[in-house]
């Protein structure tokens, strides 16, 4: 079975070691005349990248503004403070410099710019977003795909809430890729983007429907490129191929193009996010250690999937007389690769101890949005199999 799609990706992507140069032409062309530059940590100051984007603005007349402070799993207290800068600046176009987290605040400032309510009503879901201001991105950490996604996901400070919306109003206009500005990027960060931009694609490659395909081998040559690229950027961290095959893949994993013809489960990035939003873990760290605890929990009633993964993203040797220990040997085969590129495969490894009971009650009740819903396409999830999962990864 094949489900019907509507496939829109209207991002343009200027990709390539000259790429930041078209910068200001992207911003006018976009009708940006008052500009938010938001960002991160001290790293785009540090690097340089923002002295370049602030020399182009002024050399193009552009009018700007700075917002620098995001964190990983962005805050909503940071967007509040954007969007109050953003309005009393007239504000009219944001752009992006940075990975995933600034790239969701900055979509959710644009969200609230417009908007007389609480912002955090769209998380909610008390609103539904009505406009968006335009976004450019100028991508410094390939792993979120936000940049080319229709997804937002923002952590509220009190209660530490993290939650996601997804609104094609976000989509954001342009993204600047430029494979060497991912050189001086931490080994642990190259190493929890290349899960995350993987788990993009296991999230829409683990679907009930079984049937495109073209979209499962697109799905696979992905997974294996960045498998492969992954292992090797580690020892070659200035080699531009290596480096360009990620940053790109990064975009393809949650542009949606994975997707056409099947159904996104995602149910170990909402058990994730709120391992991360407890324990303040980088998430695709967090997403390594879940995972296996997911497929084992789930492939009972799915082996042919597991099976197809197994054989042609992890080069496993078909058994076909023993389709359930071709299954297991593709999971213990991803973990394998987890581990040698320093992510962990549970939850002690990755907080440094075993999470408590309560702590566990806690993930599950926020992932359950107070026992109301459940998780999952492909198999879904009630709170008692949330819990079972938590469990399985903790020991």
């Amino acid at each position: 079975m094949i489900k019907d799609f509507n496939f829109y990706a209207p991002t343009r992507v200027v990709f390539g070691k000259k790429s930041e140069e078209q910068l200001p032409q992207l911003i006018k062309a976009n009708g940006g005349t008052r500009v938010l530059v938001h960002y991160g940590g001290g790293s785009a100051r540090r690097s340089g990248l923002l002295d370049k984007v602030e020399q182009m603005l002024n050399e193009a007349g552009i009018y700007f503004v700075e917002l620098g402070g995001v964190v990983p799993n962005p805050l909503l207290s940071k967007v509040e403070e954007g969007i109050a800068l953003c309005r009393q600046e007239q504000v009219d176009f944001i752009l992006a410099v940075g990975g995933g987290s600034v790239i969701d605040s900055a979509k959710a400032i644009g969200y609230g710019v417009g908007y007389a309510g609480d912002v955090w009503d769209f998380w909610e879901g008390k609103a539904v977003p009505a406009q968006c201001l335009p976004i450019g991105v100028m991508l410094t950490i390939p792993a979120a795909g936000s940049e080319m996604s229709s997804s937002c996901v923002i952590t509220k400070d009190e209660g530490l809430l993290k939650r996601g919306i997804n609104s094609d109003l976000c989509r954001c206009r342009f993204c600047i890729m430029n494979p060497e500005r991912t050189y001086t990027l931490p080994a642990y960060q190259t190493a929890a983007g290349a899960t995350d931009i993987m788990m993009h694609t296991m999230e829409r490659y683990f679907s009930k429907y079984e049937d495109m395909t073209l979209t499962d081998a697109i799905a696979e040559a992905l997974l294996r490129t960045v498998k492969d690229c992954a292992l090797e950027v580690l020892k070659n961290p200035e080699d531009y191929r290596l480096r360009a095959q990620i940053m790109w893949a990064g975009s393809l994993a949650h542009n949606d193009l994975t997707e056409c013809g099947t159904e996104k489960d995602f149910a170990t990035h909402r058990l994730e996010h709120e391992l991360s939003a407890l324990f303040g873990v980088t998430h695709g760290a967090g997403l390594a250690a879940l995972w296996g605890s997911w497929a084992r929990y789930v492939l009972p009633q799915h082996v042919s999937r597991f099976v197809r993964f197994a054989v042609n993203v992890m080069g496993v040797e078909n058994d076909f007389a023993h389709p359930v220990e071709t299954a297991i040997k593709g999971i213990e085969s991803i973990e394998r690769f987890y581990r040698a590129i320093g992510m962990p495969t549970s939850i002690p490894e990755l907080i440094g101890r075993s999470a408590t009971d309560e702590e566990i009650e806690v993930m599950v009740d926020k992932a359950s949005r107070g026992h109301t819903i459940t998780l999952g396409a492909m198999q879904v999830l009630n709170t008692d199999d949330m819990a079972a999962i938590y469990r399985m990864a903790n020991q």
